[in-house]
């Protein structure tokens, strides 16, 4: 009798297949679960991965410059050495006699394509029909109506073959840019950080995820504040009923486009500002102002969309300080669980077949709170539930913007199934908040909008307008439910009674003229959260959500991966997160790291081409090019930039860019002491500050002004990499002359003999720069610098 073979990606989902597929009969065995009719077998994730270079040659043990770039014609893969025990199982499982049919129950992505793809590679069953189970979420109905609608596996193969040039392609940027850019300029870096050796590794996507958090910290850092100043002004109607407006230098103002405003909305200076007041009061001594214009209206704001994982992830990140991998971690779970439908995906909107059986989710959440051990608050979730079964507010979904089968690839958007309520209680705290957070984010699409009454006024001083503009909530709608009401009764019945009293023309005292100091603020660092949206729309971070969604594109990895991308970087030592603010911040190494890559292949670091490659894989998947054609561009790309990195030290400029990290115990201040103490002499002026002198300690030379804030260091060793020694006579000349032409250098990675000029760097922090570099000897150097 011929028997089904089921193969899931992981043995807790094993069970739930075997549950629904009655498959309880039969015995359990070692790695897979067996009845009269069914096998069901599992992986535990990648059984197979692509191997290393030195399994095409030995000689690709050793990083040596000239076997780059690596480009196999074909590619080899082999077990993973830690699960070749499952592998054998689920070998043996495909291979038996008695199996007729293959169902790949892997998760339903192009990674779940991936994992079985290279097990059917390696075990090379033929004989057999093959189908694939696609589904969304655990629950039994739709893993029977997987089962049921399974199609051949082949109608997939396009999906496969962009999860194979995925992996390629992140195989051949990876070896070949780490390997380069290490015998590069490894140990560049290695010396700056005090360390033996260091690798750069690079990653299509980690590489352009650093550049964008160090991108913000320069912006950050190079930021200046400028101040300016805002007029305010209070008109009073009565007694105790008063309203605040803000100057614009509008057209018809007296200053309309000078040059004394910042932008339109203040004065560049404060005496300025003050003469703005004087001269008001002086043209207008009764202090009288007049209304110019009253406008009264109502705006409606619809429930947000569903969450997708990133903007969860984002929303999690804000509200609960959790990383990305943890809120997918915990997601995941739910799904597993029964809990919540597929957590991998990018879409934020319902298919219009899933619309038909809505109700079965809204349903299976009523009566919630008698089930979930819910806090007062959640309660309410009831109510909510009941409302919109009662009044049947789920009719018509498939006609709102919450449905559209056109903005879906793979998985609609993030939904409570309505069952498994019973593993909620069991829940951490993290994963009960996430789980009401999904609920209320689901029910509140079924309601009406929050309606808004927004007051605006244009009161004038003479010719100089004041505005003032407010929003109040005056019909919560969906509000309720997202528990983000923002109704202020106090401000809703003070803006009421301003409206009844206000008229145009009607003339206000001037209660208060005003000075309110301001100053422009800089970028905001990303927190994890806000960095998975950044990736998902290729670098920019949007903060208006209708907005995002509009414009929203290819973004940088997926939502499978983007979390363990934060996660590699962090584990890398190339960024910093805090757990408790979730802000992202670069490490030393990691903006060294960025240095190295903005002068070698400084398209690595752009979202734009990043996004564009994602974009590539997706039109793949989409049959819309072919791979060959894909895979000519990628290679044609590896080989145009490692050539335009070998001849970089020939004909561009060198930059010396790092300087090295003082360890614990003998960090700057403690030098300079040091050196203060040892009554050095002045090299001369600081060209940072124009006002320190500049002396010499243990490690560096450095600014006698340090203590005010001047940064100007030189670090001793900073020219050991090409052969020089930085001396407290270099320096002298340097400071004397502005450079030093002719200085013999070796190159670190050719070990050629050159000539430079040395300078200091353009801005001023004391960095040493080598410019005009040749060649001493025209015959090319044959010298390899390798890493065993």
């Amino acid at each position: 009798m011929s028997k089904a073979l089921f193969i899931t990606e992981k043995p807790s989902v094993a069970i739930e297949f075997a549950k629904v597929l009655n498959i309880k009969g039969g015995s359990k065995r070692d790695g897979f679960i067996e009845s009269e009719k069914a096998v069901v077998t599992w992986c535990v994730g990648h059984l197979v991965n692509m191997s290393y270079p030195e399994v095409y040659d030995p000689k690709y043990k050793k990083w040596i410059l000239n076997d780059l770039p690596f480009l196999p014609k074909k590619y080899k893969y082999e077990v993973i050495k830690n699960v070749k025990k499952q592998f054998d199982i689920v070998k043996k499982q495909m291979k038996r006699g008695d199996i007729s049919t293959i169902y790949v129950c892997t998760d339903s992505g192009r990674e779940g394509e991936y994992i079985y793809r290279l097990v059917d590679e390696m075990v090379d069953v033929k004989d057999k029909i093959k189908k694939r189970v696609w589904i969304d979420s655990q629950t039994e109905e739709e893993i029977r109506k997987g089962v049921k609608n399974a199609k051949l596996l082949s109608e997939y193969d396009r999906l496969s073959d962009s999860a194979y040039l995925r992996a390629k392609e992140d195989y051949l940027i990876g070896i070949n840019f780490s390997r380069l850019l290490t015998l590069s300029y490894g140990r560049m870096i290695s010396n700056a950080l005090g360390k033996k050796y260091v690798v750069i590794a690079v990653g299509r996507v980690m590489t352009c995820v650093l550049g964008m958090i160090v991108g913000r910290e320069q912006e950050i850092n190079k930021f200046v504040k400028t101040p300016y100043y805002k007029i305010i002004s209070t008109f009073q109607l009565e007694e105790s009923l008063d309203y605040a407006g803000e100057w614009k230098a509008v057209e018809g103002s007296n200053y309309y486009l000078s040059n004394l405003l910042f932008k339109d909305i203040g004065f560049k200076e404060k005496e300025k500002a003050q003469k703005f007041i004087d001269d008001l009061k002086k043209d207008n001594p009764e202090m009288i102002a007049t209304i110019e214009e009253v406008s009264r209206k109502k705006e409606n704001k619809n429930p947000p969309l569903l969450y997708n994982l990133a903007e969860l992830q984002n929303e999690c990140a804000k509200k609960f300080k959790l990383s990305p991998d943890q809120t997918l971690e915990i997601v995941q779970g739910m799904y597993e669980k029964k809990m919540l439908t597929y957590p991998r995906t990018d879409a934020r909107v319902l298919s219009k077949a899933v619309t038909k059986e809505i109700h079965k989710n809204i349903k299976g959440l009523s009566n919630m709170s008698k089930i979930c051990n819910l806090d007062q608050q959640d309660q309410a979730i009831d109510g909510f539930v009941q409302k919109i079964v009662d009044e049947g507010l789920f009719k018509g979904l498939e006609k709102t913007k919450y449905v559209n089968d056109k903005a879906i690839t793979d998985h609609y958007a993030i939904i409570p199934t309505g069952q498994g309520l019973g593993s909620f209680n069991k829940l951490s705290d993290d994963g009960k908040k996430i789980f009401v957070l999904i609920v209320r984010r689901f029910l509140a699409i079924f309601y009406p909008p929050a309606i808004f009454s927004k007051l605006s006024i244009i009161t004038k001083i003479e010719s100089e307008p004041f505005f003032t503009s407010s929003k109040v909530c005056v019909q919560e709608g969906y509000l309720r439910v997202l528990n983000d009401g923002q109704k202020n009764q106090d401000t809703k019945e003070t803006d009421a009674e301003i409206l009844k009293k206000l008229k145009k023309g009607q003339k206000l005292k001037i209660h208060h003229l005003i000075i309110k100091e301001s100053e422009t603020t800089p970028p905001k660092r990303y927190n994890s959260g806000a960095m998975i949206l950044a990736m998902e729309n290729a670098g920019k971070l949007i903060e208006d959500e209708e907005l995002r969604e509009q414009i929203k594109g290819s973004g940088i990895g997926t939502s499978a991966t983007r979390a363990e991308i934060l996660k590699k970087l962090q584990k890398i030592g190339y960024i910093k997160l805090n757990k408790k603010t979730q802000i992202l911040t670069p490490a030393p190494m990691g903006e060294m790291i960025y240095d190295v890559v903005n002068k070698s292949v400084a398209s690595l670091l752009n979202p734009a081409l990043t996004a564009s490659w994602e974009k590539g894989l997706m039109m793949i998947a989409n049959g819309e090019i072919k791979t060959d054609e894909y895979m000519e561009k990628l290679e044609a790309y590896i080989r145009k930039n490692t050539q335009k990195v070998l001849k970089l030290n020939n004909h561009s400029n060198l930059s010396n860019t790092f300087a090295p990290i003082p360890s614990s115990n003998g960090n700057i201040e403690r030098n300079q002491e040091e050196g203060k103490r040892k009554g050095n002499h002045a090299l001369g002026v600081c060209i940072t500050c124009n006002y320190g002198k500049i002396l010499e300690n243990r490690k560096a030379f450095y600014c006698s002004n340090w203590k005010n804030g001047c940064k100007f260091t030189v670090w001793k060793n900073s020219l050991d990499m090409y052969g020089q020694k930085v001396t407290a006579k270099l320096i002298e000349e340097l400071l004397e002359k502005g450079s030093i032409k002719d200085m013999q250098i070796i190159l670190p990675q050719t070990h050629e003999k050159c000539s430079a000029s040395l300078e200091f760097r353009n801005d001023k922090s004391g960095a040493l720069e080598l410019k005009n570099v040749k060649r001493i000897e025209e015959k090319e150097s044959k010298d390899e610098r390798t890493i065993d």
